[in-house]
């Protein structure tokens, strides 16, 4: 009599169970929908900043390289650097980013560098910053070089795609008044390239709360 007694009990709690799992798996849905659609308008939304003032340093964040040379979305942000170095933005380059892969030679900093001097750039205005392997340590270790030479104020130079995050990551490390100057890509595939950076601005959110998370 016990053992269908306990019978019947599981047998009536089954449909109880499986009501509550369906319940926590729309719920679980519709925030992560609710969360995506957010993170969405924010990638996608330039963020506010005031016009341009004259910085000490323009930071340009790196990105792939070709070989030696920058691929086409990173030579968008070194050409963007250009534009406002010559307009009289900011006195020095910094340019951020180590090596793509262990088998890579020169480093994206490196990379850069070469671009900006084959544009005219004289060597004595670019900063390298050579370690970086994410936005994250970009900002970082070029906030370190930027203290090393007593230098203040930065122009921060992506992707319209990448301003939000970057943004957030420099009022994290404490920049005073960072600015952003934004490149919108002819050259990178729009929504693929949106939806990696939502994925790699919910992990700088987690970051944020103090969950580690890696994607």
């Amino acid at each position: 009599m016990d053992f269908l007694r306990r019978e019947m009990m599981i047998r009536s709690n089954k449909p109880r169970i499986v009501t509550n799992v369906i319940r926590v798996v729309i719920v679980l849905f519709v925030l992560i929908s609710l969360w995506l659609g957010y993170a969405w308008v924010q990638i996608t939304s330039i963020p506010s900043t005031k016009a341009l003032t004259r910085a000490d340093v323009g930071i340009v964040l790196g990105a792939a390289l070709w070989g030696d040379v920058p691929s086409p979305g990173l030579r968008e942000r070194l050409d963007q650097s250009l534009r406002e170095y010559r307009s009289g933005a900011f006195r020095y380059f910094i340019v951020s980013g180590g090596l793509d892969t262990t088998k890579s030679r020169p480093t994206e900093a490196e990379g850069m560098a070469k671009y900006l001097n084959d544009h005219g750039v004289s060597k004595s205005a670019i900063l390298l910053e050579n370690k970086a392997t994410n936005t994250y340590e970009n900002l970082l270790f070029s906030r370190q070089i930027m203290e090393e030479h007593k230098l203040q104020s930065a122009i921060i130079i992506t992707h319209t795609y990448h301003g939000r995050r970057a943004m957030e990551m420099a009022e994290s490390l404490s920049y005073i008044d960072p600015q952003l100057s934004l490149v919108e890509s002819r050259v990178l595939k729009k929504v693929p390239n949106n939806l990696r950076e939502i994925l790699a601005y919910s992990k700088w959110t987690l970051n944020k709360l103090g969950i580690p998370l890696d994607i």
